[in-house]
């Protein structure tokens, strides 16, 4: 235990639930300021990027008031953070941020404010470098004797050393006998790179050694380069330490020499740039992190270290000078300069405490504040102790039979979908079509504000989509706890989905016993179900979506497709459907339209709408608020009502099936019948063939079955299928329209009441009965024309489609022509008279009597009347 403890000069608690490692912490002046004063810089792995100037708060402030210059929230977590002269064309401060695939640069500027709010700080980002390999950790420094410039060395996980001169990608190495990554270090002196084996021992690789050694796509050609031709990789000297290493330090303190600090597990050594030992001192304790830095003495060395007893030990080569005592576990530390105080001590541990401190002789002496000696009104106190009394007393007996709505649920459900589709994938179906079927994986954090208890989740998605699990028991959780569950989602069926949304609902029991469920949503990636693909000229389907902002780059707006796909044109991308036919993303070169296209109408539904969310999505974020999305025709209705007559026809020969396998069951009953008669007859005859027959009815009704059951199947599809097409017409109307969430709401409730067919209600007589009701309240010709009762009968299967394609037509002529969907019309239908008995009302004309004469040169109208014009079309030009 030490004597004294590390003074608390600033200190901050980072987010909440985040990790941080030794490469997360720098100081410096990222900003460029020039004041000679440094900045810290932190990133975490949840992805979360801060950057803090600190200063000592006043008694009166908030110790986080303006310290704290910038907060980024990236996609990736972040592994280590740098700053170095890494720019070609600027000698000043960059920030260099190492993801696990991806090394970003950015110029950190700052802006100084006019108000009272300060100054305002932006990240702007100077180039990155997409890796092929999951890097672990990173080094820089002027490589090769470069002057004015920093390079970068990335160390892999898989053991290759990747070398970045500034914006471009120089080369890559493999380490002979790699089996997994240590700490890495660079030497200005020797210009060599040092690391800790897995071998535990330390290697040395001159620069020059490994920019002439012979290049290797993979590990197996960097072992079999002895037996070609061309220099293998050595390392230049090596030492042998018996322990794991924690951290390598190269200190910059001198010209005329050079020290390797090697931090193990139970020693400190101390190398020479040549791999000889200078000391080595033995630890009494297991160390976190530590930082070699220049000392007043001549030829030595300070370095502060830090264990895992909260303890921060100064050490002079190896005589220990001070001890203080901290209030966490550092994993790293760095010296800093700051405005009102030099070389303060900034410590990060690995829950996110950032702390400033320095080692002082500053007592730290409680005392306790002095008590307000008053004399107590026992009136006042009595009378405040009844009032409470009573209070108590109220709470304990009313309980009311209903819960009280509450602005806060108790069970909060958040559901993130992993960017990345797993690699191992968790499909139960391996293959379709020759494609792999991949999968991705869902998290649902469930955080309990209070007690809850028997919690089941269930997750629901669309078929053909399907997860691993879909029926969770959790086990009772207290107030604050948190839980994570992990599902994957894939696809299962030979179809393509009609919707990449899923459902995840919990239902428990409150402390009071009282049943209540939590919901959420997620969606699914277009990637789960379809693959980048070359794109093709022509095809049977078209659907032309117009927007009112210059076309945009394709690649830019599917950035996970187009880098896998074959076609390196930003005017053209295909979608190549794991179970489905391809899609093509066509953007014209001379207006602002893109056409999509396929060899099956259904399936340009998922494009499509993925289309439509990222064109919002993307100039959204580029701060663009007028964008709109507009369909200029026609409505595609005869493709569509292809798509409904298949599925109607499905159906009628669902009650086929049925009725010949009940004619065959009874004709096979009936000869069962005859041939137990005729075995019970004590006087034996002929069989008279019926065993034969028999055998005849038995294959026909197996075949019936089968058919029926094969049927049955396609049925399914075509439903899903209908349920695409039917999206998709969804879209073209609101886009044609422009029609508000609370219209395309009702809308979608119009065309797609159910989830799925059952035999009792179908799709096609629920649909008809809704635009039926519609046609008849807010989409009427005018209120004298809203029918004054609504028919309520039963819904059978319809003897065709016709009706239903009429009803249809004749409801996008109406929105065509400036109909609202509304439920508030209904208000205004006039209310139903009670007639006596045997008394009959007047009937009044139907709407589908008086429009079926003029309905069919009304669809025809309407169908051709929106076709853009001959000059028109030749304005757009659309390429491949």
């Amino acid at each position: 235990m030490s004597l004294f403890k590390a003074r608390d000069w600033w200190a901050s608690v980072l987010g909440e639930g985040e990790e941080f490692d030794q490469g997360c912490l720098c100081v410096g002046d990222v900003d460029n300021s020039g004041s000679g004063y440094d900045k810290i810089v932190v990133g975490s792995f949840m992805g979360m990027l801060r950057i803090f100037s600190p200063h000592p708060a006043k008694p009166e402030e908030q110790m986080e008031a303006d310290a704290q210059l910038l907060e980024v929230q990236f996609p990736d977590p972040i592994i280590q953070v740098e700053m170095g002269k890494f720019v070609s064309c600027s000698e000043l401060l960059h920030l260099a941020v190492l993801h696990p695939r991806k090394l970003s640069v950015y110029a950190v500027s700052g802006t100084a404010g006019n108000v009272e709010h300060g100054d305002q700080y932006q990240l702007r980002l100077v180039y990155e470098h997409n890796l092929q390999r999951t890097a672990c950790n990173m080094t820089y420094g002027p490589f090769g004797g470069v002057t004015g410039h920093h390079f970068i060395c990335i160390q892999s996980m898989d053991g290759m050393l990747m070398f970045f001169e500034q914006e471009t990608y120089a080369f890559g190495r493999f380490l002979p006998g790699f089996l997994l990554p240590g700490p890495l270090s660079y030497c200005i002196r020797t210009d060599s790179f040092i690391t800790v084996s897995s071998t535990r021992q330390v290697e040395c690789y001159r620069y020059e050694t490994l920019a002439v050694a012979t290049d290797a796509d993979t590990r197996q050609d960097s072992d079999q380069q002895s037996k070609s031709s061309g220099k293998r990789l050595t390392a230049d000297w090596t030492l042998v330490l018996g322990e794991e290493a924690l951290d390598v330090c190269v200190p910059h303190t001198s010209s005329a020499m050079s020290s390797i600090f090697v931090l193990g597990e139970r020693n400190l050594f101390c190398l020479k740039d040549n791999g000889q030992i200078r000391f080595m001192k033995k630890l009494e304790f297991n160390p976190s992190c530590f930082l070699p830095y220049g000392s007043v003495s001549e030829g030595s060395t300070n370095i502060l270290m830090c264990n895992h007893n909260n303890m921060l030990l100064v050490y002079q080569d190896v005589t220990l000078k001070w001890v203080a005592q901290l209030s966490c576990v550092p994993v790293a530390v760095r010296v800093a300069n700051f405005p009102e105080l030099k070389g303060l001590v900034v410590t990060l541990s690995s829950d996110g405490h950032l702390q400033c401190s320095y080692m002082g002789t500053d007592p730290s002496f409680f005392t306790a504040p002095k008590v307000d000696a008053r004399e107590v009104n026992y009136d006042e106190v009595d009378t405040e102790m009844k009032m409470l009394q009573k209070v108590i007393r109220g709470a304990t007996k009313t309980q009311d039979i209903l819960p009280r709505a509450e602005t806060e649920e108790e069970l909060t459900l958040t559901a993130i979908v992993s960017s990345n589709l797993d690699e191992v994938s968790c499909a139960v179906i391996p293959e379709m079509n020759g494609m792999p079927v991949p999968s991705v994986t869902v998290k649902v954090k469930i955080k309990s504000r209070s007690a809850v208890q028997s919690p089941k989740m269930t997750v629901c998605v669309q078929p053909p989509l399907a997860v691993t699990q879909d029926q969770f028991v959790l086990d009772s959780m207290g107030s604050g706890c948190e839980l994570v569950v992990r599902f994957s989602a894939f696809l299962n069926g030979h179809y393509p989905p009609a919707d990449l949304c899923g459902d995840i609902a919990v239902s428990y029991s409150s402390a009071t016993g009282i049943p209540r469920v939590s919901q959420c949503k997620f969606n699914l990636p277009l990637r789960l179900v379809c693959y980048p693909s070359s794109a093709i000229k022509n095809a049977k389907y078209k659907i032309t979506v117009d927007t009112n902002k210059p076309p945009v780059n394709l690649n830019e707006v599917f950035p996970d497709f187009s880098e896998k796909s074959e076609n390196n044109e930003s005017s053209a991308l295909g979608f190549q459907l794991i179970t489905g036919s391809k899609v093509i993303v066509l953007a014209s070169k001379t207006s602002q339209r893109y056409r999509i296209q396929s060899e099956s109408f259904e399936d340009i539904w998922l494009v499509a709408k993925e289309l439509v969310q990222r064109f919002d999505q993307h100039f959204a974020s580029l701060g663009v608020k007028d964008f709109r999305n507009s369909f200029t025709g026609p409505i595609p209705l005869p493709e569509y009502f292809e798509t409904v007559d298949h599925h109607f026809e499905l159906r009628v020969n669902v009650q086929k099936y049925q009725d010949l396998l009940s004619e065959r069951a009874v004709q096979f009953r009936a000869i069962q019948r005859r041939l137990l008669t005729r075995f019970k007859d004590k006087t034996p005859g002929p069989l008279q063939n019926l065993d034969t027959l028999m055998e005849g009815t038995y294959r026909q009704v197996i075949a019936l079955a089968d058919a029926a059951e094969d049927n049955r199947e396609r049925l399914i599809q075509a439903f899903t299928r209908l349920q695409s097409a039917t999206h998709l017409l969804i879209l073209l109307l609101s886009l044609w329209q422009g029609l508000g969430s609370e219209q395309t709401a009702i809308l979608e409730a119009t065309l797609l009441p159910l989830l799925q067919d059952t035999p009792q209600l179908g799709w096609e007589e629920s649909v008809d009965a809704a635009i039926s009701h519609l046609l008849k309240t807010c989409l009427s010709r005018s209120p004298k024309d809203q029918a004054i009762s609504l028919s309520t009968g039963p819904l059978t299967i319809p003897k065709d489609t016709s009706r239903l394609k009429k009803h249809i037509t004749l409801l996008c002529d109406r929105l065509g022509k400036g109909g609202r969907l509304s439920l508030t019309s209904e208000a205004n239908v006039p209310t139903t008279v009670m007639m006596p008995a045997g008394c009959e009302s007047i009937p009044e004309p139907i709407v589908e009597q008086e429009e079926e004469p003029r309905l069919q040169q009304d669809s025809a109208k309407y169908i051709k009347k929106k076709q853009p014009s001959k000059r028109i079309k030749s304005k757009s030009v659309w390429t491949l």
